[in-house]
């Protein structure tokens, strides 16, 4: 099985991407998604997160709250790097662990930090959503309803765009419309199959 890394900037439009491959039959597993499971009441990664930051980061129910917690490691990189080291190898785990059992010629991984956490060389071809960071800001802004100058800080604080291309083996330019979208990724989708066909076991 062929496995492609899908990443891209904030508001570049993976989320789009994603669902487009997940119309063409194809597997999408989403780290976003992974990481909100494995951190589930009664799992240990949640209480190792208690352990380290304290009872402080429970919500009333007893689920993370994510908002305390990203409060605690914004300005503390320690923290940060503390959080990471809990997560990043369970999230990791699981979603190869769900790649490997699909049986599809290929299966998505949509990361957004697969360059940013190395995995990049870990998966078959990387896969980038690109736009122009003003066209990036406009959509944080019009979704998150920030402020150009809080979109900007946010895209500042992740890494550069040329970094990310200069790591794609594939990459989608999402500046049109969704059909535009669609046809691009329905090219792509018939070269990972011949791809995939091709791959050795």
């Amino acid at each position: 099985m062929l496995i492609i890394g899908l990443t891209g900037g904030i508001g570049s439009g993976k989320s789009a991407v994603a669902r487009c491959f997940s119309e063409l039959g194809i597997p999408v597993i989403d780290a976003d998604s992974v990481a909100r499971e494995v951190v589930e009441p009664g799992l240990p990664a949640l209480k190792e997160i208690e352990q380290r930051f304290g009872s402080q980061i429970l919500a009333s129910d007893g689920r993370l709250d994510r908002k305390q917690l990203r409060q605690i490691i914004f300005s503390d990189p320690q923290a940060k790097a503390d959080l990471e080291a809990i997560l990043h190898p369970r999230i990791r785990a699981s979603m190869w662990e769900l790649a490997h059992r699909q049986t599809t010629p290929y299966v998505i991984l949509e990361i957004p930090l697969l360059v940013e956490t190395g995995q990049n060389s870990s998966v078959d071809r990387v896969l980038v959503v690109d736009v122009p960071r003003q066209l990036q800001i406009e959509r944080v802004c019009a979704r998150d309803g920030m402020s150009p100058q809080e979109a900007a800080t946010v895209i500042a604080a992740q890494i550069p765009r040329q970094r990310r291309l200069d790591a794609a083996d594939d990459m989608i330019e999402n500046t049109g419309t969704f059909s535009e979208l669609h046809t691009q990724v329905e090219n792509l989708h018939r070269k990972y199959l011949e791809l995939a066909s091709h791959n050795p076991a």
